[in-house]
């Protein structure tokens, strides 16, 4: 194991990303059974965090150890040593209480137990399958693994690659805005992935939809019986699990009408 790690992250220059990795993770793991507690009025354990009647939100905590973690990694001279992987669970630390409260920034109001707190969540997978697959070795369009290459310099070789990373981004913002959130982000390790999500019906409540789709037209219909039978069981699956991490999200709308909410 010890041999398996030293190659793979170590002599990778992975160090750095698998310890955001770890503390990401495991940060996110910790609030949320946190939350969870302190939901629960549990008397042993913590409280909400509060200046007088100011109740600090965890995101505040987060941007500081962002700040901290980022800046020190600027300020690090060895990019891939113990020190930099030490500023490395700083920033992972800071993103993981920052995402977990992504709804209560895009809102600009807290949303943490009501249905639009699932964006927090949501973020959180995204941001562990993005981390993920690059610590497994793999590489976004355009990030190859011999990026400055003396192939770079010859003309015909430069155009087709500029041309490949336009067509695959053209492709990617396509499949985005017709709602596959997932399909487009993955697609951009797996291209193939775009060319399927650019070219099919898009999802009825996305910005494609609401733009191309006429009111009850052909692609509209199919597009909403498609909903129902393939993605509504899988959003439903993702729900379960994710409520089975995070906790249950409902609307409670006395939560939704105060300010400072019951999350920390």
């Amino acid at each position: 194991m010890g041999d398996f790690f030293e190659r793979r992250i170590v002599d990778t220059g992975h160090l750095p990303l698998f310890c955001f990795f770890v503390a990401f993770i495991v940060t996110f793991v910790f609030t949320r059974v946190n939350v969870r507690l302190i939901r629960a009025n549990v008397r042993w354990w913590f409280r909400n965090v509060k200046a007088g009647d100011l109740h600090i939100h965890h995101v505040v905590f987060g941007v500081v150890l962002m700040l901290i973690g980022g800046v020190g990694s600027f300020a690090v001279p060895d990019l891939y040593g113990p020190l930099n992987g030490a500023t490395a669970v700083v920033f992972g630390v800071g993103s993981a209480l920052v995402l977990d409260e992504f709804a209560l920034i895009l809102h600009v109001r807290d949303v943490y137990w009501a249905e639009e707190g699932r964006a927090s969540v949501d973020a959180v997978f995204i941001a562990v399958a993005f981390t993920g697959l690059l610590l497994l070795g793999a590489r976004p369009i355009g990030f190859g693994d011999r990026p400055y290459s003396q192939d770079v310099l010859n003309p015909m070789y430069a155009g087709a690659f500029a041309l490949t990373l336009t067509v695959n981004l053209v492709l990617a913002v396509a499949t985005l805005l017709k709602g596959k959130i997932w399909t487009g982000l993955l697609g951009l390790f797996v291209p193939v992935l775009l060319i399927v999500g650019a070219f099919r019906l898009a999802r009825p409540g996305s910005p494609w939809a609401h733009r191309r789709y006429e009111h009850d037209s052909r692609k509209l219909r199919r597009a909403q019986r498609r909903e129902e039978r393939i993605r509504r069981p899988l959003i439903r699956a993702k729900i379960w699990f994710q409520e089975f991490i995070a906790g249950r999200h409902d609307h409670i709308p006395h939560l939704a009408k105060k300010k400072d909410g019951n999350a920390p």
